[in-house]
């Protein structure tokens, strides 16, 4: 498992049945406006499976509005009133909490700019530093081993826990504020203390591969994300295929995806979903390249809008899925705010692909399943795909 220190949990994880994910909504639009803007009425997938005991958002106001008459936290009585749905997406943000969420779906964010995975012995290594960062102007690179952070070791955490250090969650850490971290490289150990800085990231990589195919990696549906798929695809040797790397992706903006959809889609349906019960569509743009071979790539990682998009590919047949089982979530949250300006992030339904299947809980089975080497599977495909 990997992560990068934009990603990772709320800076303080509100309940404790389970782990919210920066980018797990699979409906955000960035504001919580309670809309839906770009999409549509559509046929109806199925009843609703939105939990009996889910948390409402009229419920939840008016908590938040009797904790405010009475002198109390709005917050506390909202969050108090989400724990009791036992839905695990269920969330509460304080202002300043959804103000970072909303950056982060904007692609910014606070701090010192490492990527890190979890090796099988527990080491957690630094696979990717961020030009222009502070971990890059301290020297660090690729390959260094992290030992520590601000003196506790992190050997054996899960990669999670080590970005929510990094970013000084349990204690709200802006930018500016220092964190000292241990390294190790080679026979050579050190520690060095960083300041935590804005930084932006590119959620899509583009390069080509030794074939000459294009492998298009989308770390997760931040704004502008789909345009720049569409651009890339446009860009692409015309007579060579595109690998899609959704590994590791948790998701985000559900409009991106659809976007992204609709480089390789002549329009029509990529998902439908419910709201409260009331059934709606989304459909993807015409135009798309729907001739250029395509495989798109999958893990346990790959979760939510981009579950959405890999099930629209396959479904529509337009492209080879190849991977591991993917995470299965597949529902809807919208996002309420609150008296206090604080927002409840509830379920509110479920999506399903074009032909009809539920997500959650189930996920996406891969066309091609392949745990190790996955992305030379894809490659052996996509030949075949081109002869």
């Amino acid at each position: 498992m990997s992560g990068r220190d934009l990603f990772c949990q709320p800076r303080r994880t509100r309940r404790g049945t389970a782990l919210t994910l920066v980018f797990a909504s699979v409906l955000v639009t960035g504001a919580a406006t309670g809309s839906l803007p770009g999409t549509e009425r559509g046929p109806a997938p199925g009843p609703s499976r939105t939990p009996a005991t889910a948390a409402r958002p009229d419920d939840v106001r008016a908590a938040a509005a009797r904790a405010v008459a009475e002198g109390a936290s709005p917050l506390e009585a909202a969050e108090r009133a989400v724990s009791r749905s036992g839905d695990r997406w269920d969330a509460v943000y304080s202002p300043g909490e959804y103000e970072e969420f909303e950056e982060a779906l904007d692609g910014a964010y606070t701090g010192v700019g490492l990527s890190a995975r979890r090796e099988r012995a527990g080491r957690i290594e630094v696979t990717e530093v961020a030009a222009g960062s502070p971990a890059a102007d301290a020297g660090i690179r690729a390959g260094d081993r992290l030992r520590s952070i601000d003196g506790r070791p992190v050997d054996g955490r899960p990669v999670t826990e080590v970005v929510s250090l990094l970013r000084g969650d349990a204690t709200d850490a802006p930018a500016g504020t220092p964190v000292r971290l241990g390294l190790e490289r080679g026979t050579r150990a050190w520690s060095l203390t960083l300041r935590r800085a804005r930084l932006s990231t590119d959620s899509v990589t583009v390069r080509t591969i030794p074939d000459g195919d294009t492998l298009i990696e989308i770390g997760a549906f931040t704004k502008g994300s789909g345009e720049t798929v569409r651009d890339a695809v446009r860009r692409a040797p015309r007579d060579n295929g595109i690998i899609l790397d959704l590994r590791g992706n948790p998701g985000g903006l559900v409009t991106e995806a659809v976007t992204t959809a609709s480089a390789f889609l002549d329009g029509g349906l990529v998902a439908t979903y419910d709201v409260d019960g009331e059934q709606r569509a989304l459909h993807a743009e015409p135009g798309g390249d729907t001739a250029r071979p395509l495989v798109t790539l999958v893990d346990g990682g790959t979760m939510s809008a981009a579950e959405l998009l890999t099930g629209a590919l396959q479904d529509r047949g337009r492209a080879v899925v190849v991977g591991s089982r993917t995470f299965g979530k597949g529902s809807v949250q919208m996002p309420s705010r609150l008296p206090d300006g604080s927002v409840a992030e509830l379920t509110v339904g479920h999506y399903r692909t074009p032909s009809g299947r539920g997500v959650d809980g189930r996920g996406i089975t891969p066309d091609l399943e392949a745990d190790q080497d996955a992305l030379r599977h894809a490659e052996t495909v996509l030949e075949g795909l081109g002869d």
